[in-house]
């Protein structure tokens, strides 16, 4: 190293040190602080225009940030603290703020922002507790926000914004320094006016009351709550200190009688409620749900699957623009909730949601709901789904019950809050009130129009009957959020229910009735084939049901454990609502119920439905009989009244005691023979199956043996249904497991084997058929990439459409029988077509080895997918109905081409589309009358799904909520 380099070298070591000894010197520090605020001020009087020199500008920002290091350092160290002292005595922050607002310049605006808020985080000297403090910083925090403020970038902004914040968090542990923050206004004393000027004063009070009400006269009272306004709506971090900030403040209205009253005549409930309809009319009038190519789900993949056609009109509602739209308006409605939560003064909350009703509810989205219609391109789409995810997101019982209580025009109440002791603060929200209706009535908007002529039950019904299948399938959508979250809502308005009173134990099923319709669902899921470990399955659909009954919101009392057992009071749903409707007891579905019709007639089409439209479909019945209030017996299961036995099993026939055990012999002295005959009779009675007619069946239960009739007539009239049907649960077990991180090789697992009866039944149907490997040698991957279209992914997601936890899964990669590879054995009294079909020949008759390279093999297994994927993509219908179900050839056998029959089939069908199109009542049209083998498939797998479902809630129901009788 040369001379000059260790010169230097020295010369920076001794200034560093110097600095260093400087800062730990209080008195050195305050001399250099004093030097710092000197120059700045002398660079800011000699220079005349401030905004055009930019050499200027550069000076005074570098002494700010220095100024601002200096405190930042100073808060560090131990006492004494003379720099802060000196900026609180000389109140240096005065002509700091001064600075900033004339200069126009950003740079020099976020140094001095980072210069108070060096302040307001130290802890002496109470810069927050100062009235000169106060209006110097909120001055500043005006000028720099206003419309003609010099334009702040994003990282200035979320200083300024986290400066307010961070004064309302100190208002929030500090309320006694509100009043420095907040001034409070002073009505101006009223003078005797000459008789001339009376008319000139009634115009200026007029004029008055107009400005205070647009918030003109208010802005100058409370600037803070201002600025913090102007941002809530911002995405990110300013966004996210506004709104908690703004909710600090609110917090304070319960504990300030002027704050609470200034908040009530301000215009928060105005601004709130009209940001909130800015962002929904934002929203796009025309939807179609759709998802991503590369994110289609495997069961819409293996379907017949389209995408809606979108355009700059209708929007998908995979677009991005779109979801971030959507998640901003939810957001800013969530902030009304937060408010809401926060908010303890009952005024504020009622102008709050008086505001809501009249400019969101009234003005916006029930006119959005009552203009709907599904002929123009997706409005109604647009309008249930915006509403569904409204009521998914919301839990505050205020705003759910304004929404519901409105759209279902359920009646008004009056409310059984007493009145509060703070009359000013009730007068304020009455001219409140007044000012709202005025400006409704001077906007000329129409509120004759309400949910008595038209409200959301009269649209659902009209919807679930509509020819769009997208209207259809959000419609159900909205109903089933409706029944699992807001329940008590539905009762008399959706459903039409009848009160379950208290009722002799004999009118609930009994144990033999119970046994007797589960073994019925379980029968119909069985036929339906699968070889998989059905127990597994079955016990997961048991946890499923369990976890769903639980979670209800009405179930909450009735499986909540009691406190201790001197206090029997059960947890009860939080609710001081006037008009809410009450709790939910003990009620039943009637079986003519308008919207189980319609659930019903959608279930009837099941096989040439959309694949979503089923999933909605089961999901909404489902919920039905979720709620542990609802009694199931009369719509979904037999009712107890239309029980009847066989005369040879009359369980009413008397018991003969020499049948009785010995230690129960009518000889014992311990024994009372009346009573215990009458207990084993009682006993016997319940435990009895009755007749099973199908007159006393529930349509629920017609229908879906009616679904397992067509899947039988289906494997009549496909050739290979029942291997191609175990290949598509193969292919989405495959795709279930595609997206593992660390994928394992699948070896082959032998199937568990078969309970006796069902082996024998077995073995005398399906013969000497070659043994099939479970994996079908990478069969079902591959069926994923050759039948999809080219935007469907070859390695699909395993993503559920119904949102649940291995829904996918469950429906698709397990059979739905009893334990048993095959189709489970059905009951006797069961009159449906159980011929189990035998498998036939097999993919791979050579599983591994040497036979697997036989070329032999391989072109036989490339003629059979050829001949798999001709099958999978004819189309057909429902057997039995107009469309007739597609006839193929034998092997072997002369006769048309598979071309040739199409053809034929299409040729015989239109003819019939017409009457078929009109005698459906919603109108699938034509194209949607015949669909294809492998979307068959895929709706029989649901349909299994569904089924054990049923089964799984009734078994659970019936312990949970002991519903069922023994004696």
């Amino acid at each position: 190293m040369d001379f000059w380099s260790r010169l230097l070298s020295h010369a920076s070591i001794s200034t560093s040190t110097s600095r260093k000894d400087a800062a730990k010197d209080p008195a050195k520090r305050l001399h250099r602080f004093e030097r710092e605020y000197a120059q700045l001020l002398q660079v800011w009087r000699n220079t005349s225009n401030l905004p055009r020199d930019f050499e200027a500008a550069e000076k005074l920002e570098i002494r700010l940030d220095e100024l601002t290091s200096i405190l930042s350092d100073e808060t560090r160290r131990p006492l004494p603290h003379p720099c802060i002292q000196f900026a609180s005595i000389k109140q240096i922050y005065a002509p700091i703020g001064k600075i900033a607002t004339t200069s126009s310049n950003e740079w020099i605006v976020k140094s001095a922002v980072l210069f108070f808020a060096t302040l307001v985080e130290s802890e002496e000297e109470a810069f927050v507790e100062s009235h000169n403090f106060s209006s110097s910083l909120t001055n500043l925090l005006v000028r720099i926000t206003g419309q003609n403020s010099v334009r702040l970038g994003r990282d200035t902004e979320a200083k300024v914004v986290e400066l307010a914040f961070n004064i309302t968090t100190k208002i929030r542990l500090q309320p006694s320094i509100l009043d420095v923050w907040f001034q409070t206004p002073h009505q101006a004393p009223h003078h005797h006016a000459p008789p001339g000027r009376n008319h000139q004063n009634q115009e200026r009070q007029a004029i008055g009351d107009r400005e205070r009400f647009a918030g003109r006269m208010q802005k100058q009272d409370f600037p803070l709550f201002y600025i913090l306004m102007d941002y809530i709506q911002h995405e990110g971090r300013v966004g996210d200190f506004a709104r908690t900030g703004l909710l600090y403040i609110i917090e304070c209205a319960a504990a300030s009688v002027p704050l609470e009253q200034w908040i009530v005549e301000s215009d928060l409930s105005t601004l709130m409620a009209t940001g909130l309809g800015a962002l929904y009319s934002q929203l796009s009038r025309k939807l179609v749900v759709d998802y991503p190519a590369h994110e289609l789900p495997p069961v819409l993949a293996l379907s017949d699957y389209q995408h809606p056609t979108s355009n700059y009109e209708i929007v998908a509602s995979c677009s991005p623009e779109f979801q971030a739209h959507l998640e901003t308006f939810l957001s800013h409605l969530l902030f009304w909730q937060d408010v809401l939560n926060h908010c303890r003064s009952l005024e504020v909350k009622s102008t709050l949601l008086e505001h809501f009703q009249v400019i969101f509810l009234q003005q916006l989205l029930y006119p959005s709901l009552l203009e709907s219609s599904d002929i123009d391109g997706g409005s109604s789409v647009a309008v249930i789904t915006y509403l569904r995810r409204i009521l998914e997101s919301l839990d505050h019982p205020d705003m759910i019950n304004l929404i519901l209580h409105y759209l279902l025009a359920l009646p008004d109440s009056l409310p059984s809050v007493p009145p509060p002791n703070n009359t000013s603060v009730s007068d304020a929200r009455k001219r409140k009130s007044l000012d709202l209706l005025t400006m409704m009535a001077a906007e000329n908007l129409d509120l004759s129009v309400t949910p008595l002529l038209f409200n959301l039950v009269d649209l659902t019904l009209a919807c679930l009957r509509s020819h769009s299948q997208q209207t259809i399938h959000v419609t159900l959508q909205l109903v089933s959020a409706i029944l699992k979250r807001h329940h008590r809502y539905a009762i008399l308005t959706l459903l039409r229910t009848e009160a379950l009173h208290e009722s002799p134990s004999s009118t609930r099923r009994t144990a033999g009735a119970h046994n007797q319709e589960v073994d019925y669902l379980m029968s119909l899921a069985g036929s339906i084939g699968g070889q998989d470990n059905f127990d597994e399955v079955y016990e997961n659909t048991i946890q499923d049901a369990m976890t769903r009954l639980e979670s209800h919101p009405c179930s909450l009392k009735l499986v909540a454990p009691r406190v201790s057992t001197n206090n029997h009071d059960l947890p009860a749903i939080p609710d001081s609502l006037p008009g809410a409707p009450p709790d939910v007891t003990s009620h039943t579905l009637l079986p003519d119920d308008p919207l189980l019709g319609a659930l019903l007639d959608i279930l009837d089409t099941f096989f040439i439905n959309p694949i979503d439209t089923n999933l909605s479909v089961t999901e909404t019945i489902t919920d039905l009989a979720i709620c542990g209030y609802m009694g199931i017996e009369g719509w979904l299961l037999r009712s107890a009244k239309t029980y009847s036995y066989n005369e040879s099993s009359d369980p009413a026939d008397p018991v003969d005691p020499a049948d009785l055990p010995s230690s129960t012999s009518p000889t014992d002295s311990d024994f009372d023979s009346a009573s215990e005959l009458a207990q084993i009779q009682a006993r016997q009675k319940c435990t009895t199956r009755p007749r099973w007619e199908k007159s006393t069946l529930p349509r629920v239960l017609i229908i879906l043996g009616q679904l397992v009739d067509q899947i039988s007539k289906y494997r009549e009239t496909i050739p290979r249904f029942d291997e191609l049907l175990q290949q598509r649960r193969e292919a989405f077990q495959t795709a279930d497991s595609a997206p593992t991180p660390q994928p394992k090789s699948r070896t082959h697992t032998p199937a568990p084997a078969p309970a006796p009866a069902a082996a024998e039944m077995t073995s005398d149907t399906r013969g000497d058929s070659p043994a099939r490997p479970s994996a079908l040698e990478g069969f079902a991957h591959r069926l994923l990439s050759e039948l999809g279209s080219p935007s469907r992914s070859s390695s699909p997601r395993g993503a559920s459409p119904r949102g649940r936890k291995d829904r996918v899964s469950a429906a698709v990669s397990g059979g739905y029988g009893i334990g048993t590879p095959g189709p489970a054995v059905p009951p006797k009294e069961f009159s449906l077509n159980y011929e189990v079909r035998p498998l036939g020949r097999s993919y791979s008759p050579v599983s591994g080895g040497e036979g697997a390279k036989d070329p032999l093999v391989a072109s036989q297994k490339a003629a059979f997918a050829a001949v798999d994927q001709s099958i999978l993509a004819r189309r057909v219908g429902i057997p039995g109905r107009a469309v007739i179900p597609l006839r193929f050839k034998a092997e072997g056998d002369a006769g048309v081409s598979p071309e040739e029959n199409t053809e034929e089939q299409t040729e015989h069908s239109e003819g019939q589309d017409q009457t078929e199109s009109e005698g459906n009542g919603r109108g699938h049209g034509p194209a949607a009358e015949t669909v294809s083998v492998s979307h068959v498939l895929t709706n029989a797998l649901i349909l299994q799904s569904f089924i054990m479902e049923l089964a799984g809630l009734v078994q659970v129901r019936a312990g949970l909520f002991n519903e069922v009788r023994f004696t």
